[in-house]
Parts: C-alpha cells; sequence; structure tokens
C-alpha cells in the first residue's frame, strides 16, 4: 500500500518493476566505497498479462516473479515495486506551514474529494511534505500522490504469489528519477546541476522525466516503445512477434531494414522525445534541457545514442546505472552490460532500502 511508504526507513529490498513484457528485479547493497550490485535479473513476461500498465492476469504475473526470485539471494524476501501509468497521480500542492504531520493528513484528507478524479473508495493516498514555497514563505510545498487501489493490491498479489513481502509501492517516475544520480558520471561533471532528461522508453509506454540538481520537476507518460518497431519487422518481414522480438535484439535482419524499418521508427522517436520535451518547457518555464538520459529496453536500439545527440542538439547518453559500482561475486558484467538501461527503474526502487524519501 502507498500508506507510509515515504515515512520511515525501510530494510534492504529487492527492487522489482513488473513491466509488459518483462519482470526485471535488482538487489543492492551498500559498501565503504557506495553501492554493490549484489544480484539482477529478467524474465519475460507472457503477452497480454499486462495491459496499459495494469496487471490483467495476477497468477501469470505472479509465476514471473517466482522464477525472478530463484535468481535472487534467499535472504532477500522483502521488495518494492511500483504504480504508473494513467490512474496514476501525482501533484505538488501547498499547505500552511505551521502543521504538524498528522495535522497535514487531516487536512489532505478533508480536501483529497477536490484533487483527485476518482472516488476517494478506490484510490490509496500518500503524501510528502518537501520545503517551504519560495513565493509564500506560509505555505509548505507537500507531493500528494494517488493510485487506484486495485492496481496496488494486483501487484502486491503477485509479488506475494513470488515468494516476496511488498514493502514499498511508488510511483515509476520517482523510481526513474531516483537513479539519475547514478548515471551522472557517465555525464559532463557539471551535468549534478543542470537539468537532465531522463527518457525511459519501454514496450508500450515512454516515461519522460526531468531532474535538476537532484530535484524531480515533471514527468510524463506517453503511449509510445519499443512494440511499434517490433510490429514493422512483423509486418516487412512476416515473422512472428516473438521471432521478430528475437530479431531486434539480435540484428538478424536483412540488410535493407535500415531504410525499411529503423530509419521511420527513429523519425517517429524523435518526434516524440522532442514533442515531450516541448511541454516540458512550455508548462514549466524552463529555458533548455542540458543533457538526456535514455534508459528502458529500446535504449539498446542501433545508433540512438548519437541520433538524439545530432538531431535535437542535446548531448544524450545511453542510461547505465552501474557505471560506477562495485559488484558482487555473481555478477555476470558481460550479461549485465547487455541488459543495464532495461534496469533503471527496478534500481531506482532498490535505491529504496537506503532512503525513505521519493527521490
Amino acid at each position: 500500500m502507498l500508506d507510509k511508504i515515504w515515512k520511515k526507513k525501510t530494510p534492504m529490498m529487492v527492487g522489482i518493476d513488473i513491466g509488459s513484457h518483462a519482470v526485471k528485479a535488482v538487489l543492492l547493497s551498500q559498501g565503504n566505497d557506495g553501492y554493490v550490485l549484489e544480484a539482477f535479473a529478467i524474465e519475460p513476461m507472457a503477452r497480454g498479462a499486462i495491459v496499459d500498465r495494469e496487471i490483467q492476469d495476477i497468477e501469470a504475473v505472479g509465476n514471473v516473479i517466482a522464477k525472478i526470485r530463484q535468481s535472487i539471494p534467499f535472504k532477500a524476501k522483502d521488495a518494492a515495486t511500483a504504480v504508473s501509468g494513467q490512474t496514476v497521480i501525482t501533484k505538488v500542492i501547498y499547505m500552511d506551514v505551521v502543521l504538524n504531520e498528522e495535522e497535514l493528513a487531516s487536512q489532505i484528507e478533508i480536501e483529497a474529494d477536490s484533487l483527485i478524479p476518482y472516488p476517494l473508495d478506490e484510490v490509496s493516498l500518500d503524501f510528502e511534505s518537501l520545503d517551504v514555497n519560495e513565493s509564500d514563505p506560509s505555505k509548505v510545498n507537500v507531493l500528494l500522490s494517488a493510485a487506484r487501489t486495485e492496481s496496488i493490491e494486483a501487484r502486491v498479489a503477485a509479488l506475494d504469489a513470488g515468494d516476496f513481502n511488498t514493502k514499498v509501492v511508488d510511483v515509476e517516475s520517482y523510481a526513474v528519477s531516483r537513479s539519475h544520480d547514478l548515471c551522472l558520471s557517465q555525464l559532463p561533471d557539471d551535468a549534478a546541476d543542470k537539468t537532465v532528461a531522463i527518457v525511459d522508453i519501454g514496450a508500450a509506454m515512454t516515461l519522460f522525466s526531468v531532474t535538476r540538481a537532484g530535484k524531480h520537476l515533471y514527468s510524463r507518460d506517453q503511449m509510445f516503445g519499443g512494440e511499434q518497431y517490433t510490429r514493422s519487422i512483423v509486418s516487412y518481414y512476416n515473422k512472428s512477434f516473438e521471432a521478430a522480438e528475437e530479431a531486434k535484439i539480435t540484428n538478424d535482419l536483412p540488410p535493407n531494414y535500415t531504410f525499411e524499418v529503423l530509419a521511420p521508427f527513429h523519425t517517429v522517436l524523435i518526434q516524440q522525445v522532442r514533442r515531450a520535451i516541448q511541454m516540458f518547457l512550455t508548462t514549466s518555464g524552463a529555458d533548455k534541457v542540458d543533457y538526456i538520459i535514455v534508459s528502458g529496453g529500446t535504449a539498446a536500439i542501433e545508433g540512438l545514442e548519437q541520433l538524439l545527440t545530432d538531431e535535437l542538439g542535446i548531448h544524450t547518453v545511453i542510461a547505465n546505472p552501474f557505471n560506477a559500482m562495485t559488484f558482487g561475486a555473481s555478477i555476470n558484467e558481460n550479461a549485465l552490460a547487455q541488459v543495464a538501461p532495461q534496469l533503471t527503474v527496478a534500481t531506482g526502487l532498490a535505491l529504496r532500502s537506503f532512503t525513505p524519501w521519493h527521490i
């Protein structure tokens, strides 16, 4: 549940990202020199088990998570997962600075009906006090989050079926932003104080999130993902969806695929990212985005890093949240290098083991 997830310290947890095409898991520990990657795992998801970020078949998802369980040290039983999509609402509201936590909770409960566009008996709410409002010091900025209770309960049930105890249900955009600091070593030295967009391109959905100086500023979901590329391969080369997915990963495609499939997908992807940046600039009043970090399974598509740098004029890198980490003895570094961009959300969730806050 979302209640109290940002208000107390939590034990070391496995970050589990439940996606429409795969479940990804990451377990971190903390050493003298920083974080240590102890384990990671990816298991494919049966098609149709998750649609539009909502679990349709709890048993099928639970079976996949049970396979993940076999790759994670048995002592790591607790898990952090995330909700996302259109039924998740986050907004910053302004409350009197003199209110304590209990008074804030009471006031938000009173006002929630006007803040949340769903019946209150169908949602779970949580909030976190951020900082004093710069424009009005008598107010404090409060982050309010809400999600459909049935979405949360479905994830908890699936994790339970996979033999994990759900300790945290986070919001995916915050998990992505939490991984931001881990990728800064891939960017120029000034990136820590700059505006950085994180573009997490999944199978069916792209999450566009913006962070500046470690502070989450903005996030937005777009109905766009790597499935469009896969469907083009299916259409052009008369392959099954599964064979097209395999061909996409292994680059086992005819020489002309660059012009017939890859280039058109690149064009659409650029349009999606450019539109997302423009919407952020319009709503935030910011001048520009300084850097882009691309994560998710689609980040592995050939030439994406250079393409975005050239077309948008913004320095772009492919996310590797493990770039500055040390690795446990069981980690296969070659296998990790192939999938690191896909593990950004799971890594952000695993980081909840070390901080109770959203960033």
